[in-house]
């Protein structure tokens, strides 16, 4: 089969099976050979090439339209859900203006010279966390390491509470299921159930914060709010959370999939041993060859057109990022895992004006993190074969167990 029934079959698939999401970059291979632009039967066109998922990203044209969203996924009671509500005043569905005056807030707070300042900070919180695992000959990478290190960070920066953090961990990852293509009904009650322990715990600690300042990014918000930006609680509680979670469950992912990769491409690794000068390009390649975020969605503001097909106004396009990633059109040999190539512009911390707020922070997180677990060991070694979630659009593994010497 080819064409765009060739890429709606391989899109079913990708859509309802499991495994076929647990790997998924055979599957956008075959979409972009039958049809890398199409218009699939859910009335959303699908993208799969770099050039054109690129371009729609950065594309003034087309912004975000979160009802659009939801009404064509099915979820015409999206309203009614606390979960599914929230997009409404997110950063992360905004348009501008309101999306200019929300991100000029704590743009600020991502700057690479911010995180030259928590690079000290970064580097005392990992040699810790590295030190039960020496202990121990070994153990799971994601909750000995990859977890609690950008959850301390952005605990810290936020002012969240370090023996609150936790609580946090299953929730946000409950939640990120109702951005996932299919979501049942259950999916979405669990994720009501946990956006409002969340948004009630932002809302106390709001509360704490405006009795006693300290020096914190929530305190900072109050205090843009007090000086006339009118931030409503609603968009400060919005917005803490949204950092929060976004601050640590993508940078787990990235760190999971990055330390796991390498331990399968060995000869990946040994490079790395025997030039740390790579490691910025490295996590370059592992962002690119397989990373955390593997679609964005973009609405078409006015009709467009696309490599040819005319997109009318109001549809949706579906940016499928981890296909442009592996685009053999942009990357010669996509399936090789290379630390040294040059060129690599990962699609993963998306383009444009929705561009990821933390990525030099995420970047410099896994930097110190996989250099400083190859300084620590002399050899890491996987204790079995992990299994990546059970997720499309947030791809993470279950579980990483190593040992180590």
């Amino acid at each position: 089969m080819s064409g765009a029934a060739g890429a709606e079959a391989a899109l079913s698939r990708l859509i309802t099976d499991p495994e076929s999401r647990r790997d998924p970059y055979p599957i956008y291979h075959e979409m972009r050979r039958c049809a890398p632009v199409f218009l699939s039967s859910f009335g959303t066109w699908i993208l799969t090439r770099f050039e054109d998922c690129y371009a729609i990203l950065r594309d003034p044209r087309c912004g975000k339209d979160w009802n659009g969203f939801m009404m064509q996924s099915g979820l015409t009671d999206w309203r009614e859900h606390v979960s599914l509500a929230y997009g409404d005043r997110s950063l992360l569905f905004a348009n501008p203006p309101q999306h200019t005056r929300l991100r000029r807030l704590v743009a600020k707070a991502f700057t690479p010279r911010m995180v030259e300042r928590l690079r000290p900070r970064m580097d005392a919180v990992i040699d810790a966390l590295l030190s039960p695992i020496e202990q121990a000959g070994g153990g799971d990478i994601l909750d000995a390491l990859a977890f609690p290190l950008p959850v301390t960070v952005i605990g810290e920066l936020l002012g969240v509470p370090e023996q609150d953090r936790g609580e946090f961990r299953e929730r946000v990852r409950v939640n990120t299921r109702t951005l996932e293509i299919g979501v049942t009904p259950e999916q979405i009650a669990e994720a009501d159930a946990a956006t409002m322990w969340m948004g009630d715990y932002f809302r106390a600690l709001l509360a704490d914060k405006r009795a006693r300042r300290s020096d914190d990014m929530l305190t900072a918000m109050l205090e843009v709010e007090e000086a006339g930006e009118r931030l409503s609680d609603d968009e400060i509680v919005s917005m803490g959370l949204l950092l929060f979670a976004a601050g640590f469950e993508t940078t787990t992912n990235l760190i999971g999939n990055g330390v796991y990769n390498l331990l399968v491409h060995r000869d990946q690794l040994e490079l790395l041993r025997a030039d740390r000068s790579l490691l910025p390009n490295a996590v370059e390649e592992l962002l690119r060859f397989d990373g955390s975020i593997q679609f964005s969605e973009r609405t078409a503001m006015i009709d467009i057109e696309l490599a040819g097909h005319a997109i009318a106004a109001g549809t949706n396009l579906m940016t499928l990022l981890g296909a442009g990633n592996r685009d053999p059109e942009r990357y010669p040999d996509p399936d090789r895992l290379d630390v040294g190539r040059q060129g690599v512009e990962p699609l993963t911390f998306g383009s444009g004006i929705h561009y990821c707020l933390g990525a030099s922070l995420a970047r410099s997180e896994a930097q110190m993190a996989i250099g400083k677990l190859l300084d620590r060991f002399a050899t890491v070694e996987l204790d079995e074969t992990p299994r990546f979630r059970d997720q499309l659009g947030f791809r993470g593994l279950e579980s990483l167990r190593v040992s180590t010497m």
